[in-house]
C-alpha cells in the first residue's frame, strides 16, 4: 500500500495562458493542485493577439467563454498589402460550426489571462497559488515529484506532487531540470513590438494587415478593448538603441500613415522568432506544455493558443487517470496527439512569413493567393491523427465533433457541451446508441462512467430523458456525411469511436 504524503496531486509551474487553463480545468473536477509563479503581478505586455473558435470552445468547457468573450471583437478579416496601396491578398472569415462563437476573435491578452485567474478563484478549495515563488529544480521517481521551491521571502522548501506540468515558458527551467534538449532555431532578425491606444478610426484599421515588403513586413493589428499592435523587424544596421524612444519609433508607424492623431503610444519591446521544439514532452510524471514545450512565430496566431490546446488534451487525462478511470499509459498519447497540430501550424506560420516578407515570386503568389483565400490553414478543422483514438481510417473519428445549437429532452435551448457537459458521452444518430452496441461494449464504456444520448430531429418524439433534439439538424447532417450513425465523444469533443468499431481504444501507444 502506497502511504506517501503529498502535497497535491498535481503542480503547475507558470500561471500564463496555459498555467492558468490547466489550473482552471483541473480546479473545476476537483484535483488538488498547487501553482508557481515566479511573478507576482500580472504579464502587462499584450503578446497573443487572436483565439479561434476552438480555443473559445475550451473556455466553454469551463465556463468562462462569455466573460472573457466580452472583451473581445470579432475579427473582420485578413489582408496582405504592399507600401504603395497594393493589396495583394484579402481573407474573410466563415461561420463556425465548433460553438456559438465566432471563427476568430481579436483580443487583448493581458484581460483575457486576468478572466482565467479570476476563472480559478472559484476552486479554492483545490487550488492553491503563490506568486513570487520560483521553482529551481525538478526532480522525480517512480511515484512523485519533488520540486525545490524558493518562495517571495527566499526561502527553501521541498514540494511533492504525483504529477507536475512544466508551463515556465521558452526559458523553461523545468525542461532544464530534465535535461530536454530544445531542436529547431531561432531567426537573427530582431524586432520591436510597438503596443498603442487607439484616439481616432483611420481607414481599414479593423483589418488584419500584414505589410509585405522584403525590408520591412510588418504586422498590423487591431487588438480588443481600443488596443492596437505592430510588429516590426529590424533591419541588419538599426540595434535597439536606435529605437529606445517614441520619438525614434514613430518614423516606422508614419510610413503607414499612422500618426499621433489616431494613436498613443504606451510601450515596446524587442524580440526574436523561434521555430522551436523539445525533444520530448513527457518525461516520467512531468510534461512540458506551451512554449517550454514549442516556438513558432507568430504569423498564424497560434502560439499561445496551441499551449492553452495542450493544457486541454493533457488535463482531462490527467482527471480520468487520478480518479482511477483510466491507466497511467494514456497520459502518453499527449506528445502523441498534440505534435502533429502544433507542427502544423508551426509551418503554416513559416509559410505565410514568406509571403510577408515577400519571399515568394508573383507566380507563385497566383497559385497560392485562391488557396489561402478558398481554405484559410488558419481555419483547418483540428483532427487527431493518432493516440487514444479507434480506427482513424474512419471517416468521423479523430475529427472534433460540431457544435450547434441544440434543445435537451425538455426543451430547454442551448449548445451541444452544455447539455453533454466534459463527460465521455456516446452520441445516436436518430436512434438509441445502445440499440446498436454489444453488451461487452457498453461494459467497457461504463468503467469510464460515459452518458448516452439520442440524437433527434426535431421532427421525432423522444423518450424525455436522453434526447438532444438537434433542431436545426446541422449535426444529423454532419454525421450522416460521415456515414455515422453512433460516435463516442471524448471530454475533448474530439471522436474517439464510431460505427465501424465502437469497442474502447487501447490504452497502450
Amino acid at each position: 500500500m502506497n502511504t506517501m504524503q503529498f502535497d497535491a496531486d498535481v503542480a503547475i509551474i507558470g500561471y500564463g495562458p496555459s498555467g492558468v487553463a490547466a489550473a482552471n480545468i483541473l480546479g473545476k473536477h476537483g484535483i488538488k493542485t498547487i501553482i508557481f509563479e515566479k511573478d507576482k503581478d500580472l504579464y502587462s505586455r499584450a503578446r497573443a493577439v487572436t483565439v479561434s473558435d476552438w480555443t473559445m470552445r475550451c473556455f466553454q468547457a469551463i465556463g468562462l467563454d462569455d466573460a472573457v468573450a466580452k472583451d473581445m471583437d470579432e475579427t473582420a478579416g485578413l489582408r496582405w498589402i504592399k507600401y504603395d496601396g497594393t493589396e495583394i491578398l484579402r481573407m474573410g472569415f466563415p461561420p463556425s460550426i465548433l460553438g456559438k462563437h465566432p471563427t476568430s476573435y481579436a483580443i487583448y491578452q493581458p484581460k483575457m489571462e486576468e478572466t482565467l485567474r479570476k476563472g480559478v478563484e472559484r476552486y479554492k478549495d483545490h487550488c492553491q497559488i503563490y506568486f513570487g515563488s520560483t521553482v529551481n529544480t525538478v526532480s522525480q521517481n517512480a511515484e512523485c515529484v519533488e520540486l525545490n521551491i524558493i518562495d517571495e521571502n527566499q526561502e527553501q522548501r521541498i514540494v511533492r506532487v504525483k504529477y507536475a506540468l512544466g508551463c515556465d515558458g521558452g526559458s523553461s527551467k523545468t525542461r532544464e531540470s530534465l535535461n530536454i534538449q530544445l531542436v529547431g532555431d531561432t531567426v537573427d532578425t530582431k524586432w520591436v513590438v510597438i503596443d498603442a491606444r487607439v484616439k481616432r478610426w483611420w481607414k481599414n484599421r479593423n483589418l488584419l494587415t500584414f505589410w509585405s515588403d522584403q525590408k520591412r513586413p510588418v504586422v498590423d493589428i487591431a487588438l480588443s478593448l481600443s488596443n492596437h499592435r505592430w510588429e516590426i523587424p529590424l533591419e541588419s544596421h538599426e540595434t535597439e538603441q536606435d529605437f529606445q524612444t517614441n520619438e525614434q519609433i514613430w518614423p516606422l508607424l508614419n510610413s503607414m500613415g499612422v500618426t499621433d492623431k489616431e494613436v498613443e503610444l504606451y510601450q515596446h519591446a524587442f524580440y526574436r522568432h523561434h521555430v522551436r521544439r523539445a525533444e520530448k514532452w513527457r518525461d516520467g510524471r512531468v510534461f512540458l506544455l506551451g512554449d517550454a514545450a514549442h516556438m513558432m512565430p507568430p504569423w498564424a496566431g497560434a502560439g499561445m493558443q496551441s499551449g492553452i490546446r495542450d493544457a486541454f488534451n493533457l488535463c482531462w487525462k490527467l482527471v480520468e487517470v487520478l480518479n482511477e478511470r483510466m491507466p497511467e499509459s494514456v497520459l502518453d498519447s499527449y506528445e502523441i496527439e498534440r505534435a502533429p497540430n502544433v507542427e502544423f501550424y508551426t509551418q503554416v506560420a513559416v509559410q505565410l512569413g514568406r509571403i510577408i516578407k515577400q519571399q515568394v515570386t508573383e507566380e507563385e503568389m497566383a497559385v497560392i493567393g485562391p488557396q489561402l483565400s478558398a481554405e484559410p490553414p488558419v481555419l483547418k478543422l483540428p483532427e487527431i491523427e493518432a493516440g487514444w483514438v479507434q480506427n482513424v481510417s474512419s471517416s468521423a473519428v479523430g475529427k472534433i465533433l460540431p457544435q450547434p445549437k441544440v434543445t435537451d429532452s425538455r426543451g430547454k435551448l442551448g449548445y451541444l457541451d452544455d447539455i453533454t457537459d466534459d463527460s465521455i458521452f456516446v452520441l445516436g444518430n436518430r436512434i438509441d446508441p445502445k440499440l446498436v452496441m454489444s453488451a461487452e461494449q457498453i461494459s467497457q464504456w461504463d468503467q469510464l462512467n460515459v452518458k448516452y444520448f439520442t440524437l433527434l430531429s426535431a421532427e421525432d418524439d423522444g423518450k424525455g430523458y436522453d434526447d438532444i433534439i438537434d433542431i436545426n439538424n446541422t449535426l444529423i447532417d454532419w454525421l450522416n456525411q460521415h456515414k455515422a450513425k453512433t460516435v463516442v465523444v471524448r471530454p475533448d469533443k474530439f471522436i474517439v469511436a464510431d460505427d465501424i468499431n465502437l469497442n474502447r481504444p487501447s490504452f497502450t501507444f
